[in-house]
């Protein structure tokens, strides 16, 4: 199915731009890893993941209408050619709301956390976007349609709608209106993650070429959706219970277990550096010793550490320029 057609039963046929827009949407790591697409025009995924969001680490965008026959795209302060990559990536996702409207915009979106680092800038800035247009244009959608259409320029965007632990369910429907993200109804006070940047640099190998790479090539890839379904399973009893040691552990097994099916890819997928593997290291002798932490890592050298409030002083002791994040609030 194309995209067109999922637009069209989602959106009036006629839009209008009313006004200039601004939304904020937060970054989001995965616990449970979204890592393989059973549909590439839609962005569906092969299995339904977990992630929890990165409060005020995210993107803001903002929407000017402006007159002419191209966007105008700006990024952190300073404006694209029409031909680069992000800006054919903003402005082909505004084509699904316009389609053959002449309406154009400003678009200028500013990330306060690393792009293209595996730090899912993409996510939040699809997101913030989606939400921008929905503004801009007076759409009014209910968040699930616009989960649906944030997942079309970035999968993970359908989780960066939200805040707090959110589920991107896979879904079963060809035309993907059952795949969305949907905010589960827990808070966890002292919950906190840590940033780690090993390298803020755009990776050689973006995340969706990839993940296609790994489903086309890695024999071990068979057995990630069944993981990925366990893991789903045991993530929502740690949530429910607070067991932190039970997040913490399966967050980093799936992590580790997404990363080993990109190694056995061919070409060989390798996001990690050394400096990636000293600090996991640092995180397994700190477990050791009795501190509970746990890391996790997406498609980039970076890694996100979990771990209670009541640790982050002597967390900081060991990793001094830990950025912090508390996702339910201090």
């Amino acid at each position: 199915m194309k995209r067109i057609e999922v637009i069209e039963r989602l959106l009036p046929k006629v839009v209008k731009a009313s006004a200039s827009a601004e939304q904020f949407a937060p970054s989001n790591i995965a616990l449970c890893k979204y890592w393989g697409k059973r549909d590439t025009e839609l962005n569906l995924p092969i299995n339904a993941s977990l992630s929890v969001s990165l409060d005020y680490l995210g993107s803001h965008t903002r929407l000017i209408p402006i007159e002419g026959q191209v966007d105008e795209v700006w990024l952190n302060g300073q404006q694209l050619q029409p031909g680069a990559k992000f800006s054919r990536k903003v402005s082909e996702f505004i084509d699904l709301f316009r389609r053959d409207q002449l309406l154009y915009f400003r678009v200028e979106t500013r990330n306060n956390i690393p792009t293209a680092a595996g730090l899912a800038s993409s996510a939040s800035g699809f997101a913030a976007l989606t939400l921008a247009l929905n503004d801009a244009l007076a759409l009014d959608l209910p968040s699930e349609h616009l989960s649906i259409l944030a997942r079309m320029g970035s999968g993970s965007a359908c989780r960066s709608l939200f805040t707090g632990f959110v589920e991107w369910e896979m879904g079963q429907r060809e035309d993907g209106l059952d795949s969305h993200g949907i905010p589960l109804d827990h808070h966890w006070p002292g919950f906190c993650i840590g940033l780690v940047e090993i390298d803020a640099g755009e990776k050689a190998t973006d995340s969706r070429s990839g993940m296609q790479r790994t489903v086309e090539t890695a024999h071990l890839y068979q057995s990630w959706p069944l993981q990925a379904a366990a893991d789903l399973s045991r993530l929502h009893q740690a949530i429910a219970e607070r067991d932190f040691a039970l997040l913490g552990q399966t967050a980093e097994q799936n992590a580790l277990s997404m990363h080993a099916t990109m190694i056995a890819s061919w070409p060989p997928l390798l996001y990690w550096q050394p400096d990636s593997v000293a600090a996991m290291q640092k995180v397994w002798r700190l477990r050791e010793q009795g501190l509970p932490v746990y890391f996790t890592m997406d498609a980039g050298p970076n890694l996100k550490l979990l771990f209670q409030r009541e640790d982050r002083d002597t967390l900081l002791q060991h990793f001094p320029d830990l950025e912090t994040v508390e996702p339910f609030g201090h």
